[in-house]
């Protein structure tokens, strides 16, 4: 008689399997993370082969294909041959840290419809002038990817498609290919037979992932996949998925809006600083190689409550415009609003303005805006957020000309900051004019263009002098 299906509760966060619910994960300790999901019992193979659960598709794999790596002292270990492809998309190759790492497995993640696919048939077109690669779609057909790829003059011979969601057809069809690069979108509508869960749950989305990874490692194929995004903006499938893959990138940005971002949050081969800017354009996914611009292009002068801020995103320089709006407020407690920079240190700056300088803050809303989608994480930029709010309560523009940056302690003190001279050439070579400093960061003058003044202060009280 066939044993029927029982159910289990699975960690979205870690995987753990229980029997029965629990509020928090025995495990983790995550609250609200336990997903019911169907469960097969072993197979007779698992129990023949003394194991207490079914074999995965990563074991699976290793049956019918011996271990092809042995082991080695590190010493012995030849790097022969080129370890990283250029994509031949820039903006791509920079976040990744000079290009996709022969092997790796790269998860792209991302809002529906932000450009993830769209993006990744531009790298296939470039990419595949050289290379071989295999594109597997399980939510396209094939003539749906053909008329993208029209659309977006993609025309490679190395390209092929494959539309399929069962892992084990995939893993014979890239037997057969041989392909350099394998891309997966998605992998939440990957399956594997011997999971009785559903396509997209906990541990379909492991199982999968595993097969793919363990694929990359054994025969030195570079993986990308795609991943959803849920409700809470988090990468959809368990949190071990994260940690499994070597590189996890975010495609940010809205859909209303023509610039993109990506952005990666782990990087075992390079830096997770550096940012890729994009325009969705009629023709796909154009490279912003100067962002400086693109941020600054529509920027009006003489107008209350904005002031530039020169930040480092990675090695790369950017001209970013801090917007502020101060008004009275119709409600009992202020309202604070930040986008773009951290809302505690938004809070914290308000309380220093109240404390250090008198302004009467608890009486206005306050809403903070940095212009085209860039998030600002480093502390560089509290003097310019400072000046737009000031700005703007008093009415005031700041001048056009003048680029703040600097970081502002609680007793209104300007504190040092880094890569000064990478700042200063960026505002320089974008026509500023004058570029306001902490009396710290005292730079040589050889290293400046002599029609830029620099402008050193201590305090917030300094800054004042700033307003017209």
């Amino acid at each position: 008689m066939a044993k029927i299906n029982q159910k289990v509760y699975v960690c979205s966060d870690c995987g753990e399997q229980t029997a029965k619910w629990f509020g928090r994960c025995p495990s983790c300790g995550s609250w609200n993370t336990m997903r019911e999901e169907d469960y097969s019992p072993p197979s007779v193979t698992a129990k023949a082969s003394g194991k207490s659960g079914k074999i995965n598709a990563a074991e699976r794999y290793q049956s019918k294909n011996p271990s092809k790596t042995s082991v080695l002292k590190l010493s012995d270990i030849n790097l022969s041959g080129e370890i990283r492809y250029k994509t031949g998309v820039n903006e791509f190759d920079r976040v990744l840290g000079g290009g996709i790492v022969k092997g790796s497995v790269a998860l792209l993640s991302g809002e529906p419809g932000i450009g993830k696919s769209t993006l990744l048939l531009q790298i296939c077109d470039k990419f595949g002038r050289d290379f071989k690669i295999m594109y597997v779609s399980g939510e396209e057909s094939q003539s749906q990817i053909k008329l993208r790829a029209d659309r977006l003059n993609v025309n490679s011979e190395n390209l092929y498609v494959y539309t399929e969601t069962n892992i084990e057809k995939i893993h014979n069809a890239v037997d057969d290919i041989r392909p350099d690069l394998l891309i997966i979108d998605s992998v939440q509508t990957m399956y594997d037979n011997n999971s009785a869960s559903s396509p997209g749950s906990v541990s379909q989305v492991r199982e999968s992932a595993l097969s793919f990874m363990q694929k990359a490692k054994t025969e030195e194929i570079s993986v990308i996949l795609v991943g959803h995004v849920n409700k809470e903006g988090g990468i959809a499938g368990p949190k071990v998925l994260e940690h499994m893959v070597d590189a996890v990138l975010y495609f940010e940005g809205e859909r209303q809006q023509s610039y993109r971002i990506i952005r990666a949050v782990k990087n075992r081969y390079g830096s997770t600083n550096e940012i890729g800017v994009f325009m969705m354009t009629r023709d796909g996914l154009a490279e912003v190689a100067n962002p400086s611009e693109m941020l600054l292009s529509g920027r009006l002068l003489d107008v209350p409550g904005n002031c530039a801020v020169s930040v480092i995103e990675g090695t790369r320089p950017l001209i970013a415009e801090i917007q502020a709006l101060v008004t009275n407020t119709a409600f009992p407690s202020p309202r604070r609003m930040a986008n773009g920079v951290d809302y505690n240190r938004l809070c914290m700056l308000i309380a220093v303005l109240e404390k250090r300088l008198r302004l009467k803050l608890s009486l206005q809303d306050a809403y903070v805006n940095v212009v085209g989608g860039l998030k600002i994480e480093e502390p560089s930029c509290d003097l310019a957020v400072v000046l737009a709010i000031i700005s703007s309560y008093k009415d005031s523009p700041v001048n056009n000309d003048i680029v703040a940056m600097g970081e502002v302690g609680l007793s209104g003190e300007l504190r040092q900051i880094s890569n000064i001279d990478v700042r200063v050439s960026e505002a320089s070579r974008l026509g500023f004019k004058k570029i306001v400093l902490p009396h710290k960061n005292i730079i040589n003058p050889k290293n400046t263009d002599k029609s830029v003044e620099i402008i050193y202060v201590k305090s917030i009280f300094d800054a004042l002098d700033l307003l017209g």
